[in-house]
């Protein structure tokens, strides 16, 4: 069914490491460096699923965060090396951490006293965006990349599986929309099965949904990607750069930015 995938980040500050998308970013993960803890276990995700177990670490302390990343910013800067962006991602949901918003604040000074220029961005899953404090920390970093990998309800369970049966659809579009103007939306494209299920989120149908979220919501821009690493589910597609193409014509023709990919 799966392959016996884990975590990757073993610490809390790692890299810098170069992305074409985002140039160089150094990574902050708030999450155990030796398990998983996330409010979804996605079908794709990179760090495995949640069964590994949440490690022996624990989550690390507010102070533990700053003196890492401080440490970081202070060795890369006084070395002149270049930092285009610091990315919250990790081992699970990042705005899951009981301190996120006032990590949010010790980043953000840290960033304007060793690297100005560079951004802040989270990627974050969306299921604690109903949290006031997380909205507003989310609405003070430089870029907040926030999930919708469906608009229809049966498919986003099957491809992210939620760990809250409460979490709809309808509810997180709802709740996607306080970011209107300044959130980026990041959908995941992909197709495939998973214990007898088909899943395909490239259907007219599944696009024609996304498109009408993407309008209620009217993001900054959308970002949308396919599969570039292993994943615990074996029997994943990549959708190829030719149909995702096409895919973001339609949405572009919607009147929504999406991101170059």
């Amino acid at each position: 069914m799966g392959k016996d995938q884990t975590v990757l980040f073993h610490s809390t500050v790692f890299g810098p490491i170069h992305s074409r998308r985002l140039g160089v970013s150094l990574g902050i993960n708030l999450m155990p460096d030796d398990g998983k803890v996330c409010s979804f276990d996605c079908l794709y995700c990179e760090a495995g699923y949640n069964s590994q177990g949440k490690g022996t670490t624990g989550l690390p302390t507010r102070q533990q965060v700053s003196d890492a990343l401080e440490s970081k910013l202070k060795e890369m800067n006084g070395a002149g090396d270049p930092l285009d962006v610091i990315t919250f991602s990790g081992n699970g949901e990042p705005t899951l951490h009981p301190d996120f918003p006032a990590i949010i604040d010790d980043t953000l000074s840290l960033r304007d006293k060793y690297y100005p220029t560079a951004k802040v961005s989270v990627l974050t899953n969306s299921t604690r965006i109903f949290d006031p404090e997380v909205a507003e920390a989310l609405k003070r970093v430089d870029n907040n990349i926030l999930k919708l990998d469906s608009a229809i309800d049966p498919t986003m369970h099957l491809i992210d599986r939620p760990t809250s049966k409460e979490f709809t659809v309808e509810k997180v579009i709802e709740a996607l929309c306080q970011f209107s103007g300044t959130g980026i939306i990041q959908t995941m494209i992909l197709r495939g099965e998973h214990c007898g299920h088909k899943i395909d989120n490239t259907t007219p149908e599944e696009i024609d949904a996304l498109i009408e979220a993407y309008k209620r919501i009217q993001p900054r821009e959308v970002m949308i990607y396919s599969l570039d690493r292993t994943t615990p589910e074996e029997h994943l597609e990549k959708v190829e750069r030719p149909e995702l193409d096409v895919i973001a014509q339609r949405i572009r023709n919607a009147g929504i930015k999406v991101m170059d990919y």
